[in-house]
């Protein structure tokens, strides 16, 4: 499967959406619709398809976004350095489709790995364990498990 960024892909965006994974915006804290999901399935880039987070790598932060242990491949994920808001933090992208998804920090489980990717909702869009044969993610399906 072919992962990219299209003029018809950012068309579909809601102002939301193109607001953070265009303009590097954050949602308010608790109000992604991604948040408290927990369902099996995993996450991908809203704008480009790439598969990013599965839902057995999700943990409950209490930061008010959706968090994760670590990426379903480290090749779909850019780090960049950010130092806007008077701060230095690790940005993150997605590799192919160049959105802006949010910060990874190093206060996660310890017994996880350590790291937290601090994720906003509306850089993602949720494929539910039952739907990701049919929409060419099955080869994830073993990174799923129930919750």
């Amino acid at each position: 499967m072919t992962y990219q960024k299209t003029e018809d892909a950012l068309a579909r965006l809601t102002p939301e959406q193109f607001r953070v994974t265009q303009q590097n915006g954050t949602e308010r804290a608790f109000t992604g619709e991604y948040n408290d999901n927990k369902k099996p399935g995993i996450y991908v880039d809203i704008v480009s398809g790439e598969p990013l987070f599965a839902s057995s790598d999700k943990f409950e932060s209490g930061c008010g976004w959706p968090s994760f242990t670590k990426p379903i491949e480290i090749a779909n994920i850019n780090n960049l350095r950010d130092t806007s808001h008077g701060m230095t933090r690790i940005e993150v992208r997605s590799a192919h489709g160049d959105s802006h998804l949010g910060h990874v920090f190093p206060d996660g489980p310890k017994d996880r790995g350590g790291l937290r990717y601090c994720i906003n909702s509306a850089s993602l869009r949720f494929v539910h364990r039952d739907d990701m044969e049919a929409e060419g993610y099955g080869a994830y399906l073993t990174q799923v498990e129930d919750i």
